[in-house]
């Protein structure tokens, strides 16, 4: 019998009633006294010089009381420090359509809105870059003249492992491309800053930001203001999905607006701001090449990948290595060699979505292995069974395995589905797939290198038994307050409800780095459990001096301290709490976490990948494909996934089934394309997601493997479970119609293609997919020699 009194149950979370309610506030739901409401003049350019700015006529316009430009805060900023190549407002060159190029403060929206059409901006056209060969090959066109090689923001080239004696020792080898195309986040609610400079000098920005403590520090940068001076509190964010994890113009204009007047500025995006902002999936292009033995096990795998940035950097250095990185943690591949390449296009810049550069490599590679498994003549579930990657081992490039519960989903799946049985038996038009995939439970590095924790919390406690735990978490919607207050509530032995979470204030929480990469349930987790753990043992100290109780008898639960021999032997927990502080003084404790040591490798390039665990996940899809109109219904996603321990069984399956209807979504029509550097789609009417209607019958199985080292032997859920779905759909589709789709998203047309049964050609496809590099529209070869020369030259240097 589990000895866990709040854990492992399904409970509501601690905050469901202020969002349901309607009494969380949002940052848009902010309204402070003088407050002045801003808006941005985005460009109208793909790729041009700013020749001149004049603002004049908008700031003499009626109602409005400061202008600012890309001059005022000239300073680079980003994410990531060793590649900072953006402004908060463009600086003398606009990189794409959207960029934010100056701003406005006034009385009212509409105000500030018209005085953008005010400001006159004179500019000298670029030739502008789009796709990822042009990218690779144009040296006299530089979206940024830093770039060494051509639009080149960066190369990635690692080998482990003898990859020609792998290839040697095949019987059998596949050579595959696979197209992932761009898609974006689409949270409901849009980007939204509020900022106050007090009479104090102070600084003030309430934010929907996943990163309140990298936001404060690239405030001080481009504002040159102490970061003493500078609070950022994370409002409750309205889904995020990674789309607010980077610092954005909108933050700074607000906070350099509110300098210059004194007065609150509000700016809030609209929709198609939003998408502008983007930060979402990356295109890429692979290339993967896999040779096996009859059986089926791997000898060794070549991945390249080419990556379509966008303008700028983002997380682009992160997402490189990812898309190749983590390939190697679900299935033995004793030989492998990554090449990346991610280029700068002139487009809004790509970051961080769900599943953050694991996704696209994990389709490509899901689909391969079910191509191997038809060549070889084996079930593609037993397939993958077979050549998993053990618990506790080392990979080929050296990342650390502990718990792995791949296995265990698979087998759930099965029983669950009875996808061997089916497959390839429901006749055409129906069919089923499967696939597996893992993800981090939080980097194993911070983004800014250093010793100090990832994850830190405080937590008081005050006469009355009430509990506050501070953690400079950002609450996303996914949970992570929650998480807080039942990790807290359950090594102190009081209730969830006991507990007040403050989340995401600079000023008053220590630093947690951000709820991005499904790190807060691990790491945060861990820190709050570390500083609860400092106060229960000052509490049983003194409860077990008055019930005169050896202390390591004693357990703590239902606002109890009670002799686990006589369970009607307790002290009330309060009482407790206030003899602790008659004793001792003040009940607050600080707790951390920061990962070990040693779960990665030391070579240039491994400080992606390592995680203190890693979560596993399979997803079995089951469709429909209309013969005549092409279009495809997904009918059921049964996804297992293995998060350690299910803290909450209730909040684990949604965060199961979130993932699931947003890779559905990406599989079945997401697609975030441009013409002329204009995007097509930039609203909710034209850019297809799934609605309630849409969304398939969703079946969540939920493993615990119980990881040694989370708290509570708990581990990530939330971005995980999306990437397996993707792949399961394309081979389910597969499945049904005999036809590979080697490129997202699978829309009708594409089908209808396939089927040949679109203008009238009559001639039918096996696969839908790319050829390679340029297919077709340029010559394919020339990049791939160009990156076949500059690995070459790499590999000389390496061995040299």
């Amino acid at each position: 019998m589990s000895e866990l009194s709040i854990l492992g149950q399904r409970r509501p979370k601690v905050n469901s009633w202020a969002h349901l309610t309607g009494e969380a506030r949002y940052a848009d739901d902010l309204f402070l006294p003088r407050m002045l409401y801003g808006r941005l003049l985005r460009s109208t350019r793909a790729h041009a010089r700013i020749r001149r700015i004049d603002v004049s006529r908008a700031a003499a316009h009626p109602g409005v009381v400061a202008v600012v430009t890309g001059a005022d805060m000239p300073a680079k900023m980003g994410i990531m420090p060793s590649t900072q190549d953006e402004t908060a407002l463009a600086v003398d060159k606009v990189r794409y359509v959207g960029e934010p190029v100056a701003a406005v403060a006034a009385l009212d929206e509409d105000t500030a809105y018209d005085a953008l059409s005010l400001i006159e901006v004179v500019y000298e056209d670029l030739d502008p870059i789009f796709t990822i060969e042009e990218a690779l090959e144009r040296e006299d066109v530089k979206i940024h003249e830093e770039a060494r090689r051509a639009n080149v923001f960066k190369e990635v080239h690692l080998s482990f492992g003898d990859l020609d004696a792998g290839y040697a020792a095949a019987d059998h080898v596949r050579d595959d491309w696979f197209f992932f195309e761009g898609n974006t986040h689409a949270p409901m609610e849009s980007h939204s800053a509020v900022a106050q400079y007090g009479a104090d000098d102070k600084l003030t920005l309430w934010t929907s930001t996943q990163v309140p403590h990298y936001l404060h520090r690239e405030l001080e940068k481009v504002l040159g203001l102490p970061r003493s001076r500078i609070r950022v509190i994370a409002t409750p964010n309205g889904g995020a999905f990674g789309g607010k994890s980077d610092p954005f113009g909108h933050e700074f204009a607000a906070a350099l607006l509110a300098l210059r007047t004194r007065r609150p500025v509000k700016i809030t995006l609209d929709r198609e701001e939003v998408f502008y902002a983007h930060r979402g999936r990356h295109p890429v292009k692979m290339r993967i090449r896999t040779g096996t033995k009859r059986d089926g096990e791997i000898t060794a795998v070549h991945y390249q990948s080419w990556l379509d940035g966008g303008a700028y950097a983002s997380y682009g250095i992160a997402t490189t290595y990812y898309t190749g990185a983590l390939l190697t943690v679900t299935y033995r591949i004793p030989a492998y060699k990554f090449d990346g390449v991610r280029v700068y296009t002139n487009k809004p810049p790509c970051g961080p979505k769900r599943g953050h550069g694991t996704t696209q490599p994990r389709y490509g590679f899901e689909c391969q292995l079910d191509k191997i498994a038809e060549d070889l003549g084996l079930d593609p579930l037993e397939y993958r069974k077979r050549i998993l990657q053990p618990a506790n081992s080392r990979t080929v490039n050296d990342l650390r395995i502990t718990s792995m519960g791949l296995g265990e989903c698979l087998d759930a799946l099965g029983r669950a589905t009875r996808f061997s049985d089916r497959r390839g038996q429901l006749g055409r038009g129906k069919g089923i797939g499967i696939a597996g995939s893992a993800y981090i439970s939080g980097a194993g590095l911070p983004i800014y290198w250093n010793e100090m924790p990832h994850s830190g919390a405080e937590i008081r406690i005050d006469r009355g038994g009430g509990v506050t735990v501070m953690c400079g978490t950002a609450e996303i919607g996914q949970g992570s307050d929650n998480v807080l207050a039942s990790v807290a509530a359950e090594t102190l032995g009081i209730m969830p409800s006991d507990v007040h979470v403050v989340s995401g204030d600079t000023s008053l929480a220590p630093v947690d780095l951000g709820s991005y990469s499904s790190r807060v349930t691990f790491m945060a987790g861990n820190a709050v459990k570390d500083a609860a753990t400092k106060l229960r043992s000052r509490l049983l100290a003194v409860a077990a001096e008055r019930l005169e109780v050896p202390a390591d008898r004693l357990l703590s639960a239902y606002r109890r301290i009670y002799d686990r021999a006589d369970p009607e032997k307790f002290l009330p927990f309060a009482d407790a709490a206030v003899l602790a502080e008659s004793k001792d003084g003040p009940l607050v404790a600080a707790g951390s976490y920061t990962p070990p040591k040693g779960i990665g490798g030391t070579f240039k390039g491994a400080g992606v990948g390592p995680t203190p665990a890693y979560s596993y996940q399979a997803a079995v899809a089951e469709v429909s494909v209309d013969l005549e109109t092409g279009t495809v219904t997904v009918d059921k996603i049964t996804t297992a996934h293995d998060c350690g321990r299910a803290l909450n069984p209730a909040n684990v399956e949604g965060q199961v089934e979130g993932a699931a209807y947003m890779g559905y979504g990406e599989i079945i029509g997401e697609e975030q394309v441009f013409r002329g550097g204009l995007h097509k789609k930039p609203s909710l009417l034209d850019y297809k997601i799934p609605t309630s209607l849409d969304t398939p019958a969703l079946e969540v199985i939920v493993v615990e493997s119980v990881d040694a080292e989370g708290p509570f032997g708990a581990k990530e859920a939330g971005e995980g479970p999306l990437n397996p779905v993707i792949p399961a759909i394309a081979n389910a589709v597969y499945d049904a119609i005999r036809v590979r789709f080697d490129e997202t998203p699978i829309t009708a047309e594409k089908v209808l293609d396939a089927l040949g049964k679109r203008d009238n050609r009559g001639i039918a496809k096996s696969r839908i997919g790319p050829e390679g590099l340029g297919d077709g529209k340029a010559d394919p070869k020339r990049a791939l020699r160009r990156l076949g020369a500059s690995t070459d030259a790499r590999e000389r240097k390496r061995t040299s």
